[in-house]
């Protein structure tokens, strides 16, 4: 839930990346006859713990993958591969933000959760000229994707920037190798860099809803569990990039203030 506040694009999308941290597809068997008129068994993929590499830092999760694979190239392999990554993907619905449990929230949102209402807010925005809502939608979707083998790294875990980054891009990279690569993966790998690297007029406006959904959703969370989340508000305060998003965030906390002085929520 960390909150990136630079405007400023980071180095080149293809830049060369540091040494791997371990990454292991485990008991990962290959058989490809040719002409096979038998169909290949379904691939098992699952996620599990994984200790940090030589550096301290490291996956929290890392991919099995077991399966017999089809011919190169045919409609049941595509298949299998996307099969795969959705999968893979499961932990987005699962895993929670980790903002919230650190506050005591019970039964908070998981990282699809966030990710699904910035995809929202996207599409209802209104029209900003040279801004591509479905590019701003698509980034919505991905930029938190690496997280399905991270997890949710908060400032709170003291994790360097620099560190986290690179933790993400490699763990991007697998679940575009377990994709199958091609062009839907290299799509994803370009819309997370360019919100990573707030490259875009799309990623600055997505990267404003994503601090507007967190303090959208601390105001719910507020007036829901009688908490005081004023860590979210005031880092957040004055790093809206957008007209839009300092418009949105003005809003839901105007709307706080209201509750406030209503007494719709007290502190615990």
């Amino acid at each position: 839930m960390a909150v990136n506040s630079s405007t400023h694009c980071s180095p080149p999308l293809n830049r060369t990346l540091r040494p791997r941290l371990p990454f292991t597809f485990l008991n990962r068997t290959s058989s490809r006859p040719n002409f096979s008129t038998e169909a290949p068994n379904p691939r098992l993929v699952s996620v599990r713990a994984h200790k940090s590499g030589s550096d301290g830092y490291g996956y929290k999760k890392s991919v099995n993958l077991t399966d017999t694979e089809a011919p190169i190239g045919s409609s049941t392999s595509s298949a299998s591969s996307a099969i795969d990554f959705l999968t893979l993907c499961n932990s987005l619905k699962t895993t929670k933000r980790k903002g919230w449990i650190n506050h005591g929230i019970k039964g908070p949102e998981s990282i699809a959760d966030h990710m699904y209402r910035m995809a929202l807010m996207a599409l209802i925005a209104g029209d900003i000229p040279g801004v591509n809502r479905e590019r701003c939608i698509k980034i919505a979707i991905v930029h938190d994707i690496a997280e399905a083998i991270v997890g949710d790294i908060t400032p709170s875990d003291r994790v360097p920037k620099e560190i986290k980054s690179r933790m993400e891009q490699e763990a991007l990279n697998e679940m575009c190798k377990v994709l199958g690569g091609g062009m839907r993966a290299e799509e994803i790998k370009e819309l997370w860099a360019e919100y990573e690297n707030n490259a875009s007029l799309e990623a600055n406006l997505v990267k404003d809803f994503d601090k507007v959904e967190m303090i959208l959703q601390a105001l719910e969370y507020e007036m829901e569990h009688g908490k005081v989340l004023d860590e979210f508000f005031l880092s957040t305060a004055g790093k809206f990039q957008t007209e839009i998003g300092k418009s949105w965030a003005a809003e839901v906390t105007s709307r706080r203030n209201s509750s406030n002085q209503t007494g719709l929520f007290v502190s615990n």
